[in-house]
């Protein structure tokens, strides 16, 4: 008896990857590369993507992926990525000018003057987004001022839109993905006039809108021979990997969602867009959800990069399980050692403060398990803060964990322990390829909802309930509240 499959292309900022998903939710054959952006010439901090190289990639891993399973079983292809990335096309299909990655820095003065186009917190009220230096909208703007000709008689396709129409011949722009440009009018689920007059634009530099799920075309000869997909299957809509995370987190209504990797991203959906200039102050992005009617408002935060900073220092090539089986011998609160992980200022629910990442409490009977235990509990707390900053009108009853920091127990007790909440998972391991998966049988008419896909392709995993431990956070939270505002006043009395 034939399965029925999905290949979600996962195209990464280091890894890109190929993965056939049957309609129960498990992973049957799975392919990846590294990723890397590259330097180019002409400013010092730019870089930008090599779209040859990632196509040559990603059709290695479905070539890969396609020798493990039997043909006949693919029902549709789907493609994610990461956001704000894209690039313009000419008319011929070549590129006229080489997607911008999301590390480059040619606009970062742009971002922080931006009020000499336009007031911040309007163009956040409309956008979702404040000035962030990798805004699609700031390239475009730096484009028009200095390489105006890429942008005559040319269509400009999102990352997801670029692998989709290598692998369809049809053009496509998804709002998950467009929403993260900081040019759409996000109440309307468009794009913004306005914003896009900024930087001489309109609509007819778009191709069409594809909803996710929406079929964009079927793969051509051309590319059925390069990546060993079957001629004629169906491309279907899908996009920023974040918006899929959410979905294939399998979340409940009253639950947030973390999606915990080198970042941090804690989010809700949520049927209110509702930006505010306190939540412009907070840092709080929105971005449109894979459905309509949804919105995704979250925080950005510093993750289990703070892990690996910790383990670089202290422990070598020492695995995480000697790590966790030392801060399981340190009690709550680290014996007083208090670990901040706002290592970059400008995001999270501490950037109004301006404070960088901190260690206080130091004292001659510290080893490197209370290092490691203050870093999963500064985590936490850094948690909790972006919880009561994003749930305001929010009775938040539990958080979904997914990405590769919800495999770790002890991480997921103490926040539970913080939050007051418990803290669940899934028994799969990747929420975005299952995310993607869903809309990509949607698309192939496998399953007639993203409900019915869900109850068939997603399995709860561990919960984390509080403990005894949650009254000796309560207080520890509180003093990790009061630190930034300390040390706010001491960095700028010594600058």
């Amino acid at each position: 008896m034939l399965r029925e499959l999905a290949v979600v292309v996962d195209c990464g900022s280091t890894n890109i990857s190929a993965s056939a998903v049957d309609a129960r939710g498990d992973v049957v054959a799975v392919a990846s590369r590294p990723n890397l952006a590259h330097p180019q010439p002409g400013g010092e901090g730019w870089r930008v993507w090599d779209l040859e190289e990632i196509w040559g990639k990603a059709c290695e891993c479905c070539r890969k992926v396609c020798s493990e399973v039997d043909r006949k079983e693919i029902r549709a292809v789907t493609v994610c990525t990461f956001g704000a990335d894209g690039a313009p096309l000419n008319p011929d299909g070549s590129l006229a000018y080489p997607p911008i990655c999301w590390q480059d820095t040619r606009t970062e003065g742009m971002a922080g003057d931006f009020g000499r186009y336009m007031d911040p917190l309007e163009a956040y009220l409309e956008t979702g987004y404040p000035p962030i230096r990798f805004n699609t909208l700031l390239r475009w703007i730096w484009l028009k001022e200095n390489e105006p000709e890429v942008l005559e008689g040319t269509q400009w396709l999102m990352m997801p839109g670029l692998i989709s129409f290598l692998l369809s011949g049809e053009r496509s722009v998804d709002p998950t993905s467009a929403g993260t440009t900081m040019a759409c009018n996000m109440a309307r689920r468009t794009w913004s006039e306005r914003m896009l007059r900024l930087a001489g634009l309109s609509e007819d530099f778009f191709p069409p809108w594809a909803e996710p799920g929406e079929v964009i075309g079927r793969v051509t000869r051309m590319a059925s021979e390069a990546t060993g997909l079957p001629e004629g299957t169906p491309v279907v809509a899908a996009g920023h990997d974040t918006q899929f995370a959410a979905v294939g987190s399998g979340a409940g209504s009253e639950e947030m969602i973390l999606s915990s990797g080198t970042w941090e991203i804690l989010m809700l959906r949520t049927e209110r867009f509702s930006p505010s200039a306190s939540s412009y102050e907070d840092g709080v992005l929105y971005e449109l959800d894979a459905r309509p009617g949804l919105w995704d408002p979250q925080l950005l935060m510093m993750g289990s990069a703070v892990l690996e900073w910790v383990r670089r220092r202290f422990y070598g090539d020492v695995g995480y399980e000697v790590m966790i089986e030392e801060a399981k011998g340190v009690g709550p609160g680290s014996d007083g050692l208090l670990l901040l992980p706002s290592f970059v200022p400008e995001t999270g629910p501490t950037r109004r403060h301006g404070t960088r990442g901190t260690v206080l409490g130091l004292s001659l009977d510290v080893h490197r398990g209370h290092f490691y235990r203050a870093a999963l509990e500064g985590l936490s707390f850094q948690l909790r803060h972006a919880l009561e900053v994003l749930a305001t009108g929010f009775r938040a009853g539990g958080v979904r964990v997914v990405g590769g920091g919800s495999k770790n127990p002890l991480w997921n007790s103490i926040r539970a322990d913080v939050l007051g909440l418990p803290v669940s998972t899934l028994l799969q391991e990747e929420a975005t390829t299952l995310g993607a998966a869903i809309f990509a049988f949607l698309g192939a008419g496998v399953f007639s909802s993203v409900e019915e896909a869900g109850q068939a392709m997603l399995r709860p995993g561990p919960v984390w309930e509080p403990s005894e431990g949650r009254e000796t956070y309560e207080e520890l939270y509180r003093r990790y509240r009061e630190v930034p505002e300390v040390l706010e006043g001491v960095y700028r009395r010594s600058l």
